[in-house]
C-alpha cells in the first residue's frame, strides 16, 4: 500500500474468539489511522483436523461455555449454542491464503466473513460454510475451491504457520501470551508485529490486548502520524465500514458505551441478531 507509515502483521485464525473479540479495536485502528496503516495476515492454523481439539480435551460443550464468558466478557456477537462437533480450521486459513495470493487486498473481507459466519454457528471445515463466505466476500466459491487447491497456496500455508511458530524474542518474555506446540511455542490468535516502515523498526505485540496497548505503542514508534477525530454518529461508522458491524465495534470506533451504540443503531440501522447481539446495516 503506496503511502504507509506502519506495516502490521496479524497472526489469526478465523475460528479463534479473541481474534474475534479483537476486532472493535482493529476498527479503530482503522478509523484512526485509515491508509497510514498497512495490514498483512499470517494463519496461525489453530487445528488441522477436529481430533486436534478433542486430543486437548477440548469439546464442544467447553466450547460453549468459553464461547459465553467471550461474549459477555467482550460484547461481540457469538451464537453460543453447543455445536455438533469441534471442526478444523485449516481449510478456512488456506481459504484466506488462497484469497491473499489470488486477489490481494480481498482476503481480509474473506477472514472478517469467515469469522461472522464460523461464530453464528458454521463449520470452519464444511464447503458451505466457505461458500457462503466467499459470496459474501464478493469471490466465486469455486474459483476460490481452485485456488486452495495448488502447491503455492499449501507452501504459504506451511509459511505462515512456520513463522506464527517463531515469535519474536520480545514476544517470547510475555509468555502467558504464547501457547504450546509440539516444537515449542507459537504466537496466540491475534498477535501482532507492528513495523515501522521507515526503518523497519518491529515491535511484538503478542496475545489478546486491550486498546490502549496498540494506541500506546503506535503513538511512541510514530508519533508525527495523524489520527482521525472519533466519529460523530453510528451512521457515519456503517458507512465507512462498508460492511455490517457489532454494537461492539461502532461503539468503540465512536468512543461511546455499548448500550448508547445500540440506541442509536436502532434508529437509523438493522440488525441481524446473533446470539445476545448482532450486526447492524444502514436503512438507507
Amino acid at each position: 500500500m503506496a503511502g504507509a507509515d506502519v506495516q502490521i502483521l496479524e497472526y489469526t485464525d478465523p475460528g479463534c474468539p479473541w481474534a474475534f473479540s479483537a476486532e472493535p479495536s482493529r476498527r479503530r485502528i482503522d478509523w484512526l489511522y485509515g491508509e497510514r496503516i498497512e495490514w498483512k495476515t499470517a494463519m496461525v492454523v489453530l487445528a488441522k483436523s477436529p481430533d486436534e481439539y478433542e486430543e486437548k480435551g477440548f469439546t464442544p460443550e467447553r466450547q460453549a461455555d468459553a464461547f459465553r464468558k467471550m461474549t459477555r466478557d467482550h460484547g461481540m456477537p457469538i451464537d453460543t449454542r453447543e455445536r455438533p462437533r469441534m471442526s478444523a480450521t485449516e481449510p478456512a486459513c488456506r481459504a484466506v491464503v488462497a484469497t491473499r495470493l489470488n486477489r490481494p487486498g480481498r482476503e481480509r473481507q474473506l477472514l472478517r466473513c469467515l469469522r461472522v459466519h464460523h461464530f453464528m454457528g458454521g463449520l470452519l471445515d464444511e464447503a458451505e460454510t466457505i461458500t457462503n463466505a466467499a459470496v459474501d466476500a464478493e469471490i466465486d466459491p469455486t474459483q476460490l475451491q481452485r485456488w486452495m487447491n495448488s502447491d503455492e497456496v499449501t507452501d504459504a500455508l506451511e509459511a505462515d504457520m512456520a513463522e506464527a511458530r517463531e515469535p519474536m524474542p520480545a514476544a517470547r518474555m510475555l509468555d502467558d501470551k504464547l501457547a504450546n506446540w509440539s516444537g515449542g511455542r507459537r504466537y496466540t490468535c491475534p498477535s501482532y508485529e507492528i513495523s515501522r516502515v521507515s526503518d523497519g523498526v518491529r515491535i511484538a505485540i503478542p496475545g489478546f490486548q486491550p486498546f490502549p496497548v496498540y494506541d500506546t505503542i503506535l503513538a511512541n514508534l510514530v508519533p508525527n502520524l495523524e489520527r482521525r477525530d472519533p466519529a460523530e454518529s453510528v451512521s457515519e461508522v456503517l458507512r465507512w465500514a462498508g460492511t455490517p458491524l457489532a454494537s461492539k465495534e461502532v461503539a468503540v470506533v465512536c468512543d461511546i458505551g455499548k448500550e448508547e451504540a445500540r440506541e442509536e443503531l436502532g434508529r437509523v440501522a438493522e440488525e441481524r441478531q446473533v446470539g445476545s447481539d448482532g450486526f447492524w446495516t444502514l436503512t438507507s
